[in-house]
């Protein structure tokens, strides 16, 4: 999310020094060293001081800066296919034990790229002013999106923002996703989501909420880590008299609550808490969907993926004890991508129920539907094509 103080960077314009409000979803720094660059600034030009660390304005044609990124992009891949990345790659494809056990190496080298082309990315930057409006040729109307995306600015100090294109792109697609939805056939209806909360565009797991059997009694059930509000949305269509859903990202909060009064629920309430509610009733089931996979995010949006040291799934774990009713349930959405990238084992996953008090009932699994799961030219095909997706059915011992 947004930093809460703010910063400000510097650059030499036109022999006047500027300065602007920095703003940065991923809590980047404020660059140290700018350019001005417009139309006739080659990419190659570009791609080599973006490399060196140069942050650059762009001063051109609005559009133009979109192709700009885009021939970046290109620049950046062609650059790690022919790194090492192309010979693991080729060689983790061959099902073998001995290229299996490169996987975790692979997979920790592909995020390492990904964390290096987003920076590079991120060093093209627009201004805008207090009102998120562009002066640059051709520039759409980028109010409403950024305004949804980053709040208001302090239009009494009259000052303009710098901020990355790539950020930009993400306020636009937000503002998209929020207008159009995220339509979930098994539910007859669409989620929409806000920018800073991840989309539920993969909902296999839909299914499996659907068809698990409801526990005898389910007065009170508690969605942990709400996000859009989706489990919260089966359980109340399912007939919980009482669903309580909890997130601590305000956004989520906001996003969750705006799906809840789209489809009219009164019997879902939400509150602001790190995993469990306080003042709340003994739940008869607890739903909870964790990051699948144990590794540190690196953005807001990475922490719906990546949980560090598995922080968020012992943390339900280790609660349930204390918030489950007698004869309760706890449902917990997990995939086993994680397994497969040996970055846990099924072991540890069942020892981690175990130390929190909890035995298994029964499990619901499902295969992956996603694109990723059958595209062999990724370089984790391997895992993730053996992927499955399971509702684990949780009891107290």
């Amino acid at each position: 999310m947004l930093q809460t103080e703010k910063q400000y960077v510097q650059w030499q314009e036109n022999e006047t020094l500027r300065n602007a409000l920095w703003l940065s979803e991923s809590n980047h720094m404020p660059p140290a060293r700018i350019v001005l660059v417009d139309d006739t600034t080659t990419a190659d030009d570009a791609y080599r001081l973006a490399c060196e660390g140069t942050s650059l304005l762009w001063r051109g044609d609005f559009h133009n800066a979109r192709q700009l990124l885009q021939a970046l992009g290109r620049r950046i891949d062609r650059t790690n296919e022919r790194s090492e990345l192309r010979k693991i790659k080729k060689a983790t494809n061959k099902p073998n034990a001995v290229n299996i056990k490169g996987i975790p190496n692979l997979f920790h080298q592909q995020r390492q790229l990904q964390a290096q082309r987003s920076r590079i990315l991120s060093r093209l930057l627009l201004e805008l002013d207090t009102d998120y409006v562009s002066k640059l040729r051709r520039a759409p109307d980028l109010s409403a999106a950024c305004m949804a995306a980053f709040g208001q600015l302090d239009k009494s100090v009259d000052e303009s923002c710098l901020l990355s294109f790539r950020d930009l792109q993400g306020a636009l697609g937000a503002a998209q996703w929020r207008e159009k939805g995220v339509p979930i056939e098994s539910l007859g209806l669409s989620i929409f989501p806000h920018y800073g909360v991840f989309a539920p565009t993969r909902h296999e797991y839909v299914q499996l909420l659907l068809d698990a059997p409801l526990p005898a009694s389910h007065d009170v059930a508690y969605d942990i880590g709400t996000g859009t509000g989706l489990l919260a949305i089966i359980l109340a269509q399912r007939g919980v008299p009482q669903v309580i859903a909890t997130d601590l990202n305000p956004r989520a909060l906001a996003c969750a609550n705006e799906n809840f009064t789209r489809l009219e629920f009164t019997n879902v309430q939400l509150q602001q808490a790190d995993l469990y509610p306080t003042d709340a009733p003994l739940a008869n089931l607890i739903v909870c969907n964790p990051p699948w996979v144990p590794a540190k995010p690196s953005s807001s949006l990475e922490y719906a993926v990546y949980d560090a040291k598995s922080a968020m799934l012992r943390g339900v774990l280790q609660g349930a004890k204390q918030h489950l009713a007698e004869q309760g349930e706890l449902w917990l959405i997990m995939s086993d991508l994680a397994e497969h990238l040996q970055l846990r084992t099924r072991d540890e996953l069942l020892r981690l129920f175990a130390d929190a008090g909890l035995a298994v009932k029964y499990r619901l699994d499902t295969q992956p539907k996603h694109g990723r799961s059958q595209d062999d030219t990724d370089p984790l095909h391997v895992a993730r094509s053996a992927e499955i997706t399971s509702l684990w059915c949780l009891t107290l011992i």
